[in-house]
């Protein structure tokens, strides 16, 4: 089986920033919440990741009461 190609950079886009101003929760409470530092969830939202844990995703999407698709978009 061949391996998948790269996307090209900056096709996934992180609308955490957005889904944190929907709920009115800073990236601090963010942090408490889910175990994570402020800085990776930073780099999460800035659309810098290079990686995510399932875990660490299946986190932020408990505490932000969100599904997947609603924290990761394909920008086309």
């Amino acid at each position: 089986m061949a391996p998948a190609e790269a996307p090209e950079s900056g096709a996934v886009h992180c609308r955490l920033d957005e889904l944190l101003a929907a709920r009115g929760m800073t990236l601090t409470r963010l942090s408490e919440l889910v175990g994570v530092s402020v800085v990776n969830l930073s780099v999460m939202k800035n659309d810098r990741a290079r990686a995510i844990r399932f875990s660490t995703l299946e986190a932020v999407c408990r505490a932000l009461e969100c599904e997947i698709g609603e924290l990761f978009v394909l920008r086309r």
